[in-house]
């Protein structure tokens, strides 16, 4: 199986105050690392905000334990469209799949946060043990068990690993996942009863390879794919534009744009989205593309060619210049830790 993806780089969520959100995150998930704050107009993302032209407001920010981000992701000139009420099975990403070092510590700590709903803790050896967040926006996070850490001992959690995505054929869906995108390793295939609904869940991985340079950072990717059986499921996105309240996109760190769009449109999928060369956000740039799973949720794509390392001094590393697998010493990812959520 290719190897174009180094990990999970973030999850974008639409909001309505990225500078709130930004804090709420960090409260709730230790995102407390801030690698982007940018303000620009979405020009190539058209075709899913009703043909015009929005400014907008993006922070990523991230906890450096190790897995991926947060983009936040805010309107600046439009009032975001709320939520739909969705459900387990809906189609496009329900929630966020986050890990913890210690599921138990964590789930007590968040059971004491009012703003937030927290299930309890479901037990299952087949799936391994989890819980459901759901934040005081109706985004909701899985928050799982992990052993695989770039560092610990700042929190009990750690970043963004995956999602769970809701798909109305999981055979099609499969074959996007595995063979266009390379999450290969299915770690289970069950069937249960949820709240009525008759739902099948996939579980799929990607291991981490040590290959690309913010891979032992990122870890390993792990998705969960749901059918709902016994009802008809609603678009999440529908009849609401990219960049609306909720999860818009999940995003992967890619070694080889080039490569993974050739091999994408031999496997009969293009990019629906491409900026062709680098792209800036704020301090950091690189190439990013859109590509969407058979049901029409946005998978972004990003080739990182600059990332800031110390702002203040403009001490920015260009990954252009380097091997494209090597991956970066560990002292120098730590540093991105100098730049921290105010």
């Amino acid at each position: 199986m290719h190897q174009y993806l180094s990990g999970v780089q973030q999850i974008g969520i639409g909001v309505k105050n990225a500078e709130a959100a930004m804090h709420t995150y960090k409260h709730l998930f230790g995102m407390d690392v801030l690698i982007f704050d940018d303000d620009a107009s979405a020009n190539l993302m058209t075709q899913y905000t009703g043909g015009d032209i929005y400014k907008r407001r993006a922070i990523l920010t991230m906890n450096l334990q190790g897995g991926g981000g947060l983009e936040l992701w805010q309107f600046l000139d439009r009032k975001p469209a709320d939520c739909n009420i969705v459900q387990l099975g809906d189609l496009g990403i329900y929630a966020a799949i986050i890990k913890s070092v210690n599921l138990q510590q964590s789930y007590q700590r968040l059971s004491q946060i009012n703003e937030i709903q927290v299930s309890d803790i479901v037990v299952s050896e087949l799936t391994g043990n989890y819980f459901w967040v759901t934040d005081s926006n109706k985004n909701t996070f899985k928050i799982i068990s992990s052993n695989d850490w770039f560092q610990t001992g700042n929190h009990d959690m750690g970043g963004i690993v995956g999602s769970v995505i809701g798909v109305s054929n999981i055979e099609k869906a499969l074959h996007f996942y595995q063979e266009v995108l390379g999450i290969d390793l299915v770690l289970y295939d069950t069937e249960s009863t949820e709240n009525g609904q008759l739902v099948r869940k996939l579980g799929i991985s990607k291991k981490a390879t040590g290959k690309g340079a913010f891979n032992k950072l990122l870890g390993d990717v792990v998705i969960e794919l749901v059918q709902v059986k016994n009802r008809v499921p609603i678009k999440i996105y529908q009849d609401r534009f990219w960049g609306d309240c909720g999860f818009i996109h999940l995003c992967f760190d890619v070694l080889n744009m080039e490569a993974l769009k050739r091999h994408a449109v031999n496997k009969g999928t293009d990019f629906s989205v491409d900026s062709s060369n680098s792209f800036a956000m704020d301090h950091a740039s690189g190439r990013f593309c859109y590509i969407e799973d058979p049901d029409g949720t946005l998978i972004e794509l990003v080739e990182t060619h600059k990332v800031p390392i110390l702002k203040k001094i403009g001490w920015y590393l260009d990954l252009r210049k380097r091997n494209i697998e090597k991956p970066l010493p560990n002292w120098m990812i730590k540093m991105l830790a100098i730049s921290k959520v105010k």
